[in-house]
This record gives C-alpha cells, structure tokens and sequence, in this order.
C-alpha cells in the first residue's frame, strides 16, 4: 500500500507525467462529449428497437465494440477506429507482400514508420467514406434515418467520415504525446463507458432462476482476466554476453544480460483485427439483404447463414485471432534484425553463432511462444461464443471480448506508468 501512494506522490509531482495522464485524460473525454452527438435525423425509437432486434445479430455488438459506444447512439464517431485499423491492417499485410514496404517499415527507422502511417490516413479516408455510406443506407432502409435524399446522405457520409478523421487525430496523439496505444485505449473508453448501463440492466432484469449462470459468468471473468496478466506478464528471456573489447587502458564489455521475448507479443491487436475483419462479410449480408437481385440475395444468405451459425462463427473468429497473433508478432518482431544489431553491438547468444543461426535460434523460440499467446487468445475469444451457444444468452458474446479488451489495455497501460516512474527515480 505504501508503494501504491509512493508512486501516487510520483505521478503528481512529476509535470511531465502528469502531463501526459492529463493529455490521455483530455482526449478520451473530448471522444465520449463528441461520441454523443448523433448524426441528423435520427429516429431514437426505432433505433432502439432495431439494436434490440434479432435482425440486429452480433454484427452490431462488435460494431459497437470498435466504435466504441458511438453506434448506440449513432453519433458522428459511428465508425470509430474501424477504418483507421482496417487501413492499418492491410498496409501490414503490404509489408509481407512487397520487399520495398518491408524495407521501409524496419530499415528506414523512425521516418520509414511515419511514412506507413500517413499511407495508413491516407487509405483509412476512402474505407470510412464507403462503411459509412453502406452503414447509412443499411440504417435508411430499415427506417432508423427515414428516407434520405442525394444531399442528406452526402451530409451525413461527411460527418461521420469527419468523426473517424478526428477519432483518428485523437488515438494518434494520445499515442505520442500521452501513454499507452491510442486505440486500444479509445475502445477500453467506449467498453467502460457502458458498464453503469449495463448493470442497471442486469439489475433491473435479475431473475433469480438464472443465479448459477450469474455465478459462472464471474467464475469465468475472474479466470479470464488472470489468464490474460499471467500470459501478458510471461516472457522467455534469452540469455546475451557481450564481448570484452580493450580500447586504451579500459576493458568495455565482457557483462551478460537477458533479452527479454514475451510469451504474446501481440497484446489485444490481434482481437481488434479479428473483429474488424468479422465485420465486414456481417455488414455486407446485411445490405445486400435489401436487393432485389437474386444473385445477390443467395450472397447475403450464404453470408447470413455462416454468421448465424454460431460454431463456424466461432471456428473463423479463433483462425483469425491465432493467424493475426502470428501476424502482427511477425511484423513488430524481426529475428533478423534483433541478430544483425547483437552482432554490431559486439553481443552473442552462449552456444549460438552470431548471424543467421542466431536469427534462427529467436525465430524458433517467438514462433513456439507465439503458439501457446495465439492458442490462449484464440481460446478466450471463443470461451464467450461457447457459453452463449449453451446457456442461449446472446449477451456473453460481447461481454467476454469487451473483458479480454479492458484487461489486456488496463495492463498495458500501468505497465506504461510503471515504466515512466522508474524512469524518473533513475
């Protein structure tokens, strides 16, 4: 407890810290004020009966989740950071195609990473603009905006194109100038923002029947949020000797340390990437539901079916988490790079040879590490979709991912002002 108030007195003493947590503070409640302004001319009612509708499905729960509380109302942040990370996604992917993107991203440094994230602005505006317009006319024909005209559907196509814009500007400087993952954070606001609601539901509609499903719901979250601290705090670390080197009448060298792999590397990402991929075939069912074409219609039920289907649901969203694990591990992870700056800085792995074989040696130990994170986040993912398909309470398959979401980012982020504090008492 003494420690707690230590770093306490730490934090308010320190104009730089305070700072930054007054900086994260600011955006996340610019982004809840901007996040309850609506859209013009919407239908309260009917958007609360059409959230609340089976036609709803999942879809708009995980809509939700990456809008972060902006589809509830269906203010001008609806979009959320959807596109933004769907942009993101897809440059990555880019790095694994194109040798020259590759490049850019891990040999050009600080500048090159810049520059994929300008490109990563710079596509997120067309994906907004289309998600924005599908989601609007999706909302229209199902009379939660009434009937727009040419000109109201380009108005509102521009505010919410505008609201993930700005949505965007806010992650990015809560990312630079703040602590911690700007959109990570931004969804842990938008989750945590629905909890008094949702326990005045729970209250409201306690029934004592379902008490043992209550009970098993907070077994599960208690086991979900020590399964997360234990393999997000997991880490192999690798042991490095650093050779002696004479220079004059000084000996430089000759320490041994560790280099540190954790056992998930990819912290809740790859659960924000499997949702946004989720999305789309949901939202594209959804609007091609409303065709007349026949063609087309066969799509949006084949679509319609896979998604209703809560087991091949569940067998995508656990393949995309594992996959996306492995992915983004593979892209802010390189061996190759690790061993080429052991081996200029004069260090070397006991046993290994420097080079190639040392690449080799971190590659095999991130790729078994990355098996059992990917296994543990896949697992949680789908822990939710199973209890849903058994107790029938469509409520567990949000509120399982919400959890996982707020566990990891509220780890990462003490984790971020354990790190600023320790820097300061050094």
């Amino acid at each position: 407890m003494n420690k707690f108030f230590d770093k306490l007195n730490v934090i308010f003493r320190d104009g730089n810290l305070r700072r930054r947590i007054l900086i994260v503070v600011g955006a996340l409640a610019v982004f809840r004020l901007a996040a309850a302004v609506p859209i013009p001319g919407v239908d309260i009612l009917k958007l609360e009966n059409y959230l609340a509708g089976s036609g709803a499905g999942n879809f708009l729960g995980i809509f939700d989740i990456l809008s972060g509380g902006g589809l509830s109302k269906l203010s001008v942040m609806m979009l959320g950071v959807g596109p933004y990370i769907t942009a993101s996604i897809i440059m990555q992917l880019l790095t694994l195609i194109f040798p020259s993107m590759k490049e850019l991203y891990h040999e050009e440094g600080e500048a090159g990473r810049r520059k994929m994230s300008q490109y990563s602005r710079l596509l997120a505006i067309p994906l907004a603009a289309f998600q924005g317009y599908a989601f609007l006319t999706l909302l229209s024909r199902n009379g939660v905006l009434g009937q727009l005209t040419m000109g109201g559907m380009l108005l509102n196509v521009c505010l919410v194109v505008a609201g993930a814009m700005l949505l965007m500007w806010i992650g990015e400087l809560i990312s630079e100038y703040g602590l911690g993952n700007g959109v990570s954070l931004i969804i842990f606001a938008g989750i945590v923002s629905r909890i008094p609601s949702a326990t005045q539901e729970l209250y409201l509609g306690f029934d004592a029947s379902q008490l043992p499903l209550y009970i098993a719901f907070i077994v599960v979250m208690f086991v979900v949020i020590a399964g997360v601290v234990i393999i997000t705090e997991g880490e192999r670390p690798i042991p490095v000797t650093y050779a002696k080197r004479v220079r004059g009448m000084k000996v430089y060298g000759g320490v041994s340390t560790y280099l540190p792999i954790r056992v998930n590397n990819a912290g809740v990402m790859p659960i924000i990437f499997a949702l946004s991929i989720l999305m789309f075939p949901q939202m594209l069912a959804t609007f091609l539901a409303a065709s007349s074409n026949a063609v087309l219609q066969g799509i949006s039920q084949f679509f319609t079916l896979i998604v209703s289907n809560m087991w091949v649901y569940g067998g995508f969203y656990f393949i995309l988490v594992f996959v996306f694990t492995y992915f983004y591990s593979a892209v802010t992870f390189d061996p190759e790079a690790i061993s080429t700056n052991l081996q200029k800085s004069g260090a070397f792995i006991p046993g290994i040879r420097p080079g190639r074989p040392t690449a080799e040696f971190i590659a095999n130990i991130l790729y078994r590490l990355t098996f059992i994170g990917a296994l543990f986040l896949g697992s949680i993912a789908i822990l939710p979709l199973i209890l849903q398909g058994v107790t029938g309470v469509n409520a567990l398959a949000i509120g399982g991912t919400s959890l996982l979401i707020v566990v990891s980012v509220a780890i990462e982020f003490i984790k971020q002002i354990e790190a600023q504090i320790s820097m300061r008492e050094y």
